[in-house]
């Protein structure tokens, strides 16, 4: 979605809520660490909170590290941070990873596997040895866009064939135990024609890229939300990049923006047995993903930014019969193209050309980039597909308020139409449009129908949706950027939610 800056990065549905560390290192915010550019305040904000909402006052100063644990790493002097290169990972492969270390000395790195592991979150998988760290080149800058792509090649880790494909989170700490970094990466499943998975995971790194901000200097990082001026204040959308790279560290304590809601959904997920396989935004539009090889396709966090690959395959799974699980909102709301790097690697920059809108039908629309812009203003609406559409900014949380509490997905939850979860209704919400043409459907329901008011005050309500395509697959939309957190996250669980999330991981997988 579009927004103006007021002065602060924008962080809507991400931080500032922490949990236990699962890498075993201390109390870590799991989505990630606040920046120095934020004065401290007294009061926590709440991890649903937009900083740039009127009225809202800066994010407080991260709390000190326990004892004996590392801080983390920052980006102005970038003690130590790195990426994974590009290139798909399987059990039995590798993994190389660039890390530059400042000033230069040795580190380590410790492997973990995101999962329940008996309310671990996590399972360290192994470590390296000492790595001699150097430090890289500056990063490569040109208009807005950022890179990394010409640093060295640090370490390569090998995948054993006998690790479960997963998300996994590179830990990254110098010799001398002061600073540490983070760096996730995804290990898939082969892609072959024997048993899958029933369920499959699509991580949205290509919506995580559009919000880095890396190097967060006050000088030369930019995401495709934010920039920084000549005095090293942030600008907002209007100034900021067109093209993001995916060759560059993760900003602030390496770990994305959006993060921690896919994280709810694995450790819920594996904690109950349900039978997964793992895949990226960027593999689905690089035609690494066959849906017809799973019941269904799960997107578990905010996933905003979609390619017209991306979309077809969707759109393919669904007709074909695969169902498609949508657990977040604000959901494919941005038209964007990924192309090769510098160096040649397919897939590694992210353009959208946010300030570049173009009309169906109008001159502008046949022009290079003009595919960089709202789905609803290239004429397919993200509601065409997904059953509810982007409405609004949540100002505070609500109830949801649960609807046509008869229906299978509400079975054993207890719940009557009417009555309230509270605080599932938060960041951002969908809602249906009845001058927007829905899909092609067999059957089709609203489960919730929940007014709040939007950060200028108007009232808006929010729906979760629930349908059927003649292909029998369904398509389930949450509506909220609260759902998954409702699934794991301490201070946020509700059983209703994990009863109806069974219900219909339970239906999709006997009926998909």
């Amino acid at each position: 979605m579009e927004r103006e800056s007021s002065g602060r990065r924008w962080e809507s549905g991400t931080l500032a809520h922490g949990v236990s560390d699962p890498f075993g290192q201390g109390p870590l915010p799991w989505l990630r660490s606040p920046d120095h550019y934020f004065e401290g305040t007294e009061d926590a904000i709440p991890w649903y909170v937009s900083t740039d909402a009127p009225g809202q006052r800066p994010l407080p100063a991260p709390p000190p590290p326990l004892v004996g644990t590392p801080r983390n790493s920052d980006d102005v002097v970038q003690q130590i941070k790195g990426f994974a290169a590009a290139g798909v990972v399987h059990p039995g492969g590798a993994v190389d990873l660039r890390v530059t270390v400042h000033p230069p000395r040795d580190f380590l790195v410790d492997v973990y596997r995101i999962g329940h592991y008996a309310g671990a979150g996590a399972q360290h998988m192994t470590a390296s040895p000492l790595i001699p760290g150097l430090q890289q080149p500056a990063p490569l800058v040109v208009g807005r866009t950022v890179s990394c792509h010409h640093w060295w090649h640090t370490w390569r880790l090998q995948i054993p064939s006998h690790w479960r494909p997963g998300a996994y989170v590179a830990v990254l700490t110098t010799a001398d135990q002061r600073h540490r970094s983070h760096i996730p990466f995804t290990v898939r499943d082969p892609l072959t024609s024997g048993p899958a998975a029933e369920l499959l995971l699509v991580l949205p790194d290509v919506t995580w890229q559009a919000y880095n901000l890396f190097p967060e200097d006050g000088h030369t990082g930019a995401s495709l939300y934010h920039a920084w001026d000549e005095h090293g204040a942030l600008v907002g959308e209007h100034q900021a990049a067109v093209t993001v790279s995916f060759d560059r560290p993760h900003a602030g304590a390496g770990l994305p923006l959006h993060v921690g809601h896919a994280y709810d959904f694995i450790r819920w997920a594996e904690r109950y047995g349900y039978d997964l396989s793992y895949a990226t935004a960027s593999d689905l539009h690089a035609g690494l993903v066959e849906p017809s090889r799973h019941r269904a396709l799960v997107f578990p966090g905010h996933d905003e930014y979609w390619s017209e690959p991306m979309r077809r395959a969707a759109e393919r799974a669904r007709d074909g019969g695969t169902s498609l699980v949508f657990l977040s909102a604000n959901t494919m709301y941005w038209r964007v193209d990924l192309t090769p790097s510098a160096a040649g690697e397919p897939n590694r920059l992210l353009n959208c050309r946010k300030r570049q809108r173009v009309k169906p039908g109008s001159p502008a629309a046949g022009r290079p980039g003009a595919a960089s812009a709202l789905w609803r203003d290239a004429g397919e609406p993200e509601q065409q597909l997904i059953g509810v559409q982007y409405a609004g900014r949540v100002a505070q949380p609500v109830p949801l308020r649960a609807g046509n509490t008869w229906h299978w997905l509400w079975a054993g939850t207890g719940l009557r139409d009417g009555d309230e979860v509270p605080g599932l209704v938060a960041g951002e919400a969908d809602r249906y449009y009845p001058k927007v043409p829905l899909p092609v459907h067999s059957e089709r329901i609203l489960l919730a129908h929940s007014p709040y008011q939007d950060v200028d005050g108007r009232p808006r309500h929010q729906e979760t949706s629930l349908y059927r395509a003649p292909s029998g697959a369904y398509v389930f939309a949450s509506g909220t950027f609260a759902w998954s957190p409702a699934l794991d996250r301490p201070g946020h669980t509700d059983e209703r939610i994990q009863r109806a999330t069974a219900n219909l991981l339970d239906r999709v997988c006997k009926e998909g």
